[in-house]
């Protein structure tokens, strides 16, 4: 079977009756089922706690299901005698499951390779399916895919933002009005089970990048270097342009060793001075010397921080994807002019520094996207002095060198979440002159109303308060985004009652519609 697997390389190949496993039946796992029923496999989807509506789906479109514990090898998934195993990404490399596929020679493929597979169901004029970007970091990812997409949209081609962003990409492949660009937000988990992808037809995408990279999902890993090693796939057969952080030297060694395509480009990005293959930031003006005829005696102007400023887009982090996501759409000759006008009509989604309001001379800012220690330095960064709202689950990781770095210069520090007994700690061994204040409520709705309240005692003129709490949400909250909406409920409710000195005064135009 391992060499007809090899020759199913294309939708018009033969997948009738392969026998598959589906692991997991989220949106990712639905999209995998629907797709191999379509081809004509035949599938069985394991799964714990499906959702109702997806189950009630499967019968329609021919699938069979195990709902059941996964926590070893059930009776159903070993008498389907699978040929590959397809894993939604939330199965970690130790899942029983997933090991006794490996030690039994099935193959384990994720949603990326099998999208990568049947990317020819549609196809452009040209007869070429669409090319691919792929991006990925520990942090800033999506950010990057919506500004990728909208880049190559202004420059008139038909793009797909993608995969981790929420939109399965099996969804994009298949979608009938087909695309010249899909831009593809890989987390590691996919990029892991594409590391395990054999054979000529590997994924190669026409241009990748990795952001940063700093310590998260090491609990998924099992360790930073497994998580390392699965970032670094995204380079791998990439044809066009390997684009890297030259501020992160992690990227550029992944850069190095990545086997790519003969006459694939190394393209960096910084906010500093660019050399003639980068693109950087020149007395305030963002340029490309990289994809640029004379780039080394001039370069092209994009856009300018002035002008990113007053579309609330100049924080460092904001403008390193903003740079990152140029550099992927120059090399698929997008314009200057494209770009500029792409960048200026973009808004950041919700909970990615999100003024919520200003009161009283007090900014209150809503960044709980930054679910982990790097993503919480750059929203630190970007307002130093805050009063910082921290804490939460933080699945491993230690949050020592965040508070003696960007930690110590904060105002005061509110810490809330599970795992807070480590934040405090660390406050106390690395910047205890800086006031520390414990959230003991646990029940959800109190939360953050005991937290503004805190917040509002401590913050004066010119104060922000930035909820960025550097860990995940799951311990107190439905996801990140209950926890920035709740953060920007109880601050709204405290305007309300008409607390503080001073009328509220909403965040300027180019920050007052949700983003």
């Amino acid at each position: 079977m391992t060499a007809r697997l090899h020759d199913l390389t294309s939708w018009n190949a033969d997948w009738r009756g392969l026998r598959v496993v589906v692991l997991g039946l989220s949106v990712t796992g639905f999209s995998v089922a629907d797709t191999l029923a379509e081809l004509g496999a035949d599938v069985l989807v394991a799964t714990e706690g499906a959702d109702a509506e997806y189950v009630r789906l499967l019968p329609v479109i021919g699938v069979a299901l195990h709902d059941g514990s996964l926590q070893s090898v059930p009776d159903a998934v070993a008498a389907h005698a699978p040929d590959v195993i397809v894993a939604s990404p939330g199965f970690p490399p130790h899942h029983p499951v997933i090991r006794w596929a490996r030690e039994s020679g099935i193959a384990v493929w994720g949603d990326i390779e099998l999208a990568w597979r049947v990317r020819d169901k549609v196809v452009r004029p040209d007869g070429r399916p669409a090319d691919w970007v792929l991006i990925t970091g520990t942090n800033g990812k999506t950010t990057t895919t919506q500004l990728t997409a909208a880049m190559l949209a202004a420059g008139g081609l038909r793009a797909a933002p993608c995969g981790n962003i929420g939109v399965p990409v099996l969804d994009a492949v298949r979608d009938p009005g087909g695309f010249d660009v899909l831009v593809v937000e890989v987390s590691s988990h996919q990029l892991w089970y594409l590391g395990l992808a054999e054979g000529p037809d590997r994924l190669s995408p026409h241009a990748s990048v990795c952001l940063n990279l700093a310590d998260d999902h090491l609990e998924w890993h099992g360790s930073f270097a497994a998580y390392r090693d699965a970032k670094a796939v995204v380079y791998e057969n990439t044809r066009v342009a390997c684009v890297y952080n030259k501020a992160d030297v992690a990227t550029r060694e992944m850069v190095e060793e990545a086997e790519v395509v003969e006459g694939c480009r190394a393209i960096g990005f910084d906010l500093g001075v660019p050399g003639p293959s980068d693109l950087g930031v020149v007395d305030g003006i963002l340029v490309d010397r990289a994809f640029h005829e004379d780039r080394r005696a001039s370069a092209l102007e994009l856009t300018t921080v002035a002008e990113l400023a007053a579309r609330d887009l100049a924080a460092p982090h904001i403008v390193a994807n903003i740079l990152a996501a140029a550099a992927l759409a120059r090399s698929l000759d997008v314009e200057p002019a494209a770009i500029r006008a792409a960048v200026l009509a973009f808004r950041l989604d919700p909970h990615r520094i999100e003024v919520v309001a200003r009161v009283a001379g007090v900014t209150w800012v809503d960044d709980s996207k930054a679910t982990n220690p790097h993503a919480a330095a750059s929203s630190l960064a970007a307002f130093p002095g805050a009063i910082w709202v921290v804490g939460g689950l933080l699945k491993g990781v230690d949050i020592s060198a965040l508070v003696a770095g960007r930690g110590a210069a904060t105002k005061a520090a509110i810490v809330i979440g599970e795992d807070r007994t480590a934040v405090l700690a660390a406050f106390a061994r690395h910047a205890p002159a800086v006031p520390v204040i414990e959230v003991e409520a646990t029940q959800t709705e109190d939360v953050m109303a005991r937290v503004v309240e805190l917040a509002a005692e401590v913050a004066g003129a010119g104060d922000v308060v930035l909820l960025a709490p550097a860990a995940a949400s799951f311990d107190q909250f439905a996801s990140y985004a209950d926890r920035g909406r709740r953060f920007a409920d109880a601050v709204r409710e405290r305007i309300g009652r008409g607390d503080g000195d001073h009328d509220a005064e909403p965040p300027d135009a180019a920050t007052d519609e949700p983003r």
